[in-house]
């Protein structure tokens, strides 16, 4: 068992897929290629995961190792920032 709950295991999951898709446009950009869809979804991911952020429980805050300040002072992050 690697002790991290569900709850977890999907956020890492999500971050490594963000990692990857970020590479994705690192190299595509390098590459010439047109990359502006993919860095709008990251966008678009890091904005609607920090929104949830705020609809999650103190119960469900503290399975993911967060404080209400800390899912607040994330939520309030621009999205263009990692």
């Amino acid at each position: 068992m690697s002790g991290f709950n569900e709850v977890e295991l999907a956020l890492r999951q999500q971050d490594l897929l963000d990692e990857v898709r970020l590479r994705v446009v690192a190299s595509s950009t390098a590459e010439g290629r047109e990359s502006g869809q993919s860095r709008w979804a990251l966008f678009w991911r890091r904005l609607s995961t920090r929104r949830a952020l705020l609809s999650l429980t103190a119960e469900q805050l503290a399975d993911v190792g967060l404080s209400r300040e800390q899912a607040l002072r994330e939520a309030r992050r621009p999205f263009w920032t990692l």
